[in-house]
């Protein structure tokens, strides 16, 4: 496809992938409260940040909606790493407890890895204990890192096929580009993918990035990817942003639609299916603590 070319790629939306793994959500929590166990996810806030109690806020309106308990610890700004650590191992040890979630940042004199360390592996909603980092890598069963499980589902949904494909990953963070390499590099029918993890310390990643019938971005640059970067007709995947203030910037240059055959929109792409991830490990952590 000439990237002169006024032609768009076809949009691939996250709302209808979050949508449907909701639906699947609400029946097991109606199928475990029936069975006398309501979906418990505990979220803990530490300090005063306007946009991390907002996510705290929308994750509770969530878990309302869905069905699940909610409850929630906000300690004060200068809580202690004791402080914290206590917290969480009361809550790990709460059997009404199924999931739990530390919004992200803590404040700069708290150790967020220590504290994510400290989470019972069962009850990490969001993948990230290094124990469930070592389970995906072995394809084991356990809680899978939100943005990567989401990614797979909004392909998976689309109908975008990855098995045999070339994928290439910009980006290498904890939380996006390895465990996604990982996840869609896997013996499964959603994945069984060559992926290729680039980043921006290798002069000319746009070389691999050209060669991918699968581009995802993950490097958290705005703009980074921009149609030169894409090969005609190859999809792409919007997965790192940063913000500005309250704006959200993708890693994706909006033109590359010009060039690409499906695309995630600048928002409501990847973001709602990270969401639904969350919930869906939680309802499993319930489902598996019911047993």
């Amino acid at each position: 496809m000439d990237p002169t070319s006024t032609t768009t790629a076809r949009m691939l939306p996250g709302t209808p992938v979050a949508d449907a793994v909701f639906d699947q959500i609400t029946a097991e929590v109606a199928r475990l409260r029936a069975g006398g166990t309501t979906p418990s996810l505990a979220t803990v806030l530490v300090g005063d940040d306007d946009a991390s109690a907002g996510y705290i806020r929308i994750k509770q309106r969530t878990a309302a909606a869905l069905g699940f308990d909610s409850p929630h610890v906000h300690l004060p700004a200068d809580a202690t790493q004791d402080d914290l650590h206590r917290t969480i191992d009361r809550l790990n040890a709460d059997p009404a407890v199924h999931a739990l979630l530390i919004q992200h940042p803590v404040p700069p004199h708290l150790d967020y890895d220590a504290a994510l360390a400290e989470v019972d592996p069962d009850k990490d909603v969001d993948g990230m204990h290094p124990l469930n980092l070592g389970r995906l890598a072995l394809d084991r069963p356990g809680p899978r890192p939100c943005t990567p499980a989401g990614i797979e589902a909004l392909l998976a949904h689309h109908g975008i096929t990855v098995a045999g494909r070339e994928v290439v990953v910009l980006g290498r963070g904890a939380t996006l580009g390895r465990p996604l390499a990982m996840l869609l590099a896997q013996k499964r029918a959603t994945a069984d993918a060559a992926v290729t993890v680039v980043h921006t310390g290798v002069p000319d990643w746009p070389r691999y990035a050209r060669r991918a019938d699968v581009l995802i971005a993950a490097a958290g640059v705005p703009g980074i990817v921009r149609p030169e970067h894409v090969k005609p007709g190859a999809v792409v995947i919007g997965g790192g942003v940063r913000y500005s203030g309250r704006r959200l910037l993708p890693d994706v240059d909006e033109r590359c639609a010009l060039v690409a055959s499906a695309i995630t929109p600048r928002v409501g792409g990847v973001g709602p299916t990270t969401v639904a991830m969350l919930f869906r490990n939680a309802v499993q952590a319930a489902a598996a603590a019911s047993r």
